[in-house]
């Protein structure tokens, strides 16, 4: 069994992490795959840490790629979670495209998620966008004049 520690990591480099230990451990062929134990903690306050909630709903997202079981379903022990991949998870291009989803849950227009996510610029945040329109991921809504993304 493989197994990788996110603790003291924000949830970007959490993430980018994990996708890239993920991809190096998806079965190739008919070979079977290892099972991967992420440990995230289990949060200080004890309600969840950020890394934990997210993790679990970024996995949710994904049934065709993977099969996990929270820890405290296992052992008791909610501060990780086992993983079994079985295909390839989105690279980190593909990073761009969920952190802008997760940030679409409230409606936002286009300039206030390319200015959220500038540092990628703005060719790449509006084919993130593209790309979960066409996913089905992302709707438009209509504020007024205002036309607005967010997520299905």
């Amino acid at each position: 069994m493989s197994s990788i520690d996110l603790h003291g990591k924000n949830w970007t480099e959490a993430l980018a992490e994990f996708i890239d230990c993920y991809n190096r451990v998806v079965p190739s062929g008919s070979a079977a795959a290892a099972t991967l134990d992420v440990v995230h903690g289990y949060g200080s306050t004890g309600a969840g840490g950020v890394i934990r909630t997210r993790l679990r709903a970024f996995l949710s997202k994904y049934p065709q790629c993977l099969e996990y079981q929270p820890g405290e379903s296992v052992d008791g022990n909610q501060g990780h979670t086992l993983v079994k991949p079985m295909q390839r998870l989105p690279d980190t291009g593909g990073l761009l495209a969920e952190q802008v989803w997760e940030y679409c849950e409230t409606p936002r227009t286009v300039s206030k998620i390319t200015g959220k996510f500038r540092r990628h610029g703005d060719p790449q945040v509006q084919q993130a966008i593209r790309t979960l329109e066409r996913q089905g991921r992302l709707r438009t809504v209509s504020k007024g004049r205002f036309k607005e993304y967010e997520a299905a």
